[in-house]
């Protein structure tokens, strides 16, 4: 198999002959134009020959002018609908356009998105976010909304630029908001954005965010794929979500170790990884972003572990066992 068929199996319920392998880190280059990020990006999936790249987007949500911080109803009214052409996002667009040349035929690839809730939490409102949830709830929706419209435009022209999906990141977790605050505030939106682009991303991804998860409450959301940090404390396992969702799961690889344990460590988590992925609906990826310091060795000895595996239906594991 090739990088793209084995993704399509994975997306088709097919057998495969290892589980299509990726992962992740912020390169800390957001201050830099988009060609040079594409030339980074595709030099580390090249170089780690990953089965799929996710791609990073590290340049934040466009702040209004004269603006340094929301914190009430009147600064939430200047968060409004833009041309994202305009936007810090034309380097996105940039390094897009340079990735799609480049992967074209060989090898899909999936564009981060931060939903609404932290494209203004992140670097718009930051402290002030909860107090605004409390204080002037019907302002934040509002302009969620905004926001949200805009990162559907933005999602739509990177999916005609040549993605194969979105990487939509949402904060779930109780130690981010409550149930109440991720009910009202998040999941209306991300699903309004995953409606909006459905069917023009086979490979859309939901990342499910934080560590003590709503994730009874995610179930129901429109993506193909379905990411979070699966061997947390928090879980919940790829298993009990396989059972759930009719889609693909990804992850297995638990991203706060990688960049701190050693080669024969890791083999033996990648391993045990490919049993709880199982043969069918599954990528290995980590949970969440990786440390960008990580040894290049932790990284290609996961990819090659993967590919070393024989439990896999084409590898003729079972057929041996016999």
């Amino acid at each position: 198999m090739n990088k793209i068929e084995r993704v399509d199996a994975v997306l088709q319920d097919r057998p495969v002959d290892y589980p299509p392998v990726s992962m992740w880190y912020h390169f800390g280059i957001q201050h830099g134009g988009g060609e040079a990020f594409a030339e980074t990006v595709l030099s580390f999936f090249k170089h780690y020959d990953f089965d799929f790249l996710k791609v990073m987007n590290d340049y934040f949500y466009p702040c209004p002018a004269n603006l340094d911080a929301v914190k009430n109803s009147a600064d939430l009214e200047k968060l409004e609908r833009c041309d994202v052409t305009r936007s810090p996002w034309k380097e996105q667009f940039k390094a897009i356009d340079r990735i799609a040349r480049e992967l074209s035929g060989k090898a899909y690839f999936i564009d981060t998105v931060f939903d609404a809730w932290q494209s203004i939490h992140r670097n718009l409102a930051g402290e002030n976010m909860s107090s605004l949830m409390k204080q002037e709830p019907q302002a934040m929706l509002d302009a969620l909304e905004r926001v949200n419209q805009n990162l559907i435009q933005y999602s739509n022209m990177v999916l005609d630029r040549g993605a194969a999906g979105i990487f939509l990141s949402i904060p779930a977790g109780r130690e981010i908001l409550s149930r109440d605050e991720f009910l009202t505030f998040v999941k209306p939106f991300a699903r309004k954005l995953l409606e909006a682009t459905q069917g023009k991303g086979k490979m859309t991804t939901l990342h499910v965010h934080g560590k003590e998860l709503f994730f009874q409450d995610v179930l129901d959301l429109p993506a193909p794929v379905f990411n979070w940090w699966d061997r947390g404390p928090g879980g919940p396992s790829l298993q009990w979500v396989k059972k759930r969702i009719r889609g693909c799961v990804m992850g297995g690889i638990d991203q706060t170790i990688v960049a701190r344990r050693t080669r024969a460590f890791l083999k033996d988590h990648v391993r045990k990884a490919l049993e709880m992925g199982e043969d069918r609906r599954f990528f290995l990826a980590n949970g969440c972003s990786v440390d960008n310091w990580v040894f290049p060795g932790a990284i290609e000895t996961i990819v090659s572990t993967a590919r070393a595996n024989h439990n896999f239906p084409g590898k003729n594991y079972r057929e041996d066992k016999k």
